[in-house]
């Protein structure tokens, strides 16, 4: 199976569970090896949320899921991750930056034509009473900003996009 992170290229882990740990024993980005901190993930006991341990660091990761579609709210950032038929190409909308979760636009940083930094912070929504920043999966300009202060977004809705 592979999956793409944040829109970002095609990852294929190799997986080892034991006793309901799911380890990341190797993984390839686009086909090249992946050097990986040592990372295990198991249930955590309440739906939608994970146990993440990253080189002996526990942490709590909130996960909902859409379809094919899986939102990931890990150490202050929701992420986006999909995964992908074998063999099929890119996601039509891969230059778009999609809400994780239905939600308030709280503060739109990014501007149409404005150039930007791969993890620039772009936008805060408010959601299940957290704030979730919604930052840039790589460097380009705005080609359009969807949503403004105090408007309500549903899940999967384009954000804003990037071009090159």
């Amino acid at each position: 199976m592979e999956w793409s992170f944040d829109g970002s290229g095609r990852y294929k882990p190799n997986l080892q569970e034991t006793d309901g740990t799911v380890s990341v024993a190797s993984m390839t980005r686009d086909g090249d090896e992946v050097q990986l901190p040592d990372v295990s993930i198991e249930k955590e006991g309440k739906p939608g949320r994970a146990i993440v341990t990253i080189d002996g660091s526990t942490r709590i990761a909130h996960v909902a899921r859409s379809g094919d579609t899986w939102w990931v709210h890990f150490d202050g950032r929701a992420h986006e991750v999909t995964l992908h038929e074998q063999g099929s190409s890119s996601s039509a909308d891969e230059g778009s930056l999609k809400a994780p979760m239905p939600g308030t636009v709280l503060q739109v940083l990014a501007k149409t034509g404005q150039r930007v930094r791969e993890g620039q912070h772009l936008m805060t929504l408010e959601a299940m009473k957290m704030e979730h920043k919604v930052v840039a999966p790589k460097a380009g300009e705005i080609t359009k900003v969807n949503y403004s202060e105090g408007e309500r977004v549903d899940m999967g809705s384009a954000l804003v996009e990037i071009g090159d």
